[in-house]
């Protein structure tokens, strides 16, 4: 059996705990008020990975769920003491080297208001569902900064 690596990271009222196993099957995740098991087997050949996290919190088993992708397995921990940040994932203080910080979706919420985050929810929001293909076309940007620029003179060509 192989441990899954995994990334978490903390929200206001939850901890994401993301195990990053390709092509997944016999996902099986249980949840407990200090600790959440994970198993799957993946590839061809069929190989087991199992996680024990005893966690730094206590979590609502009841309102936390996953999420099966073809890439990984994304679980949603439930906070109970909701606003209460965790400083890490596990119970003790040593490092699991298939464990990381997700910092890519980490936000230190701690100092935001509830209105800032709202704000940032629904701008986030916006810029995944606007598409890339209705970006301004910027080639012509230059030859207005141009005229404004008096001092830049042409370089002679190179000999």
């Amino acid at each position: 059996m192989h441990h899954a690596a995994a990334k978490w990271y903390d929200r206001r009222d939850s901890v994401f705990v993301e195990f990053c196993v390709e092509d997944s099957k016999d996902v099986q995740v249980k949840f407990a008020k200090t600790k959440v098991d994970f198993s799957c087997t993946s590839g061809t050949d069929n190989i087991t990975h199992q996680n024990t996290v005893e966690l730094f919190g206590v979590i609502v088993p009841e309102e936390s769920k996953y999420r099966r992708t073809d890439r990984s397995v994304l679980c949603c921990l439930r906070k109970d003491e909701v606003g209460k940040s965790w400083p890490r994932l596990t119970k003790d203080k040593a490092k699991c080297n298939w464990l990381s910080v997700d910092f890519i979706n980490w936000k230190d919420w701690e100092e935001d208001s509830d209105e800032d985050l709202s704000s940032f929810d629904k701008f986030s929001d916006m810029m995944n569902t606007m598409g890339g293909d209705d970006l301004p076309d910027l080639d012509g940007a230059e030859e207005e900064h141009d005229s404004a620029d008096s001092d830049d003179e042409k370089m002679p060509d190179l000999e």
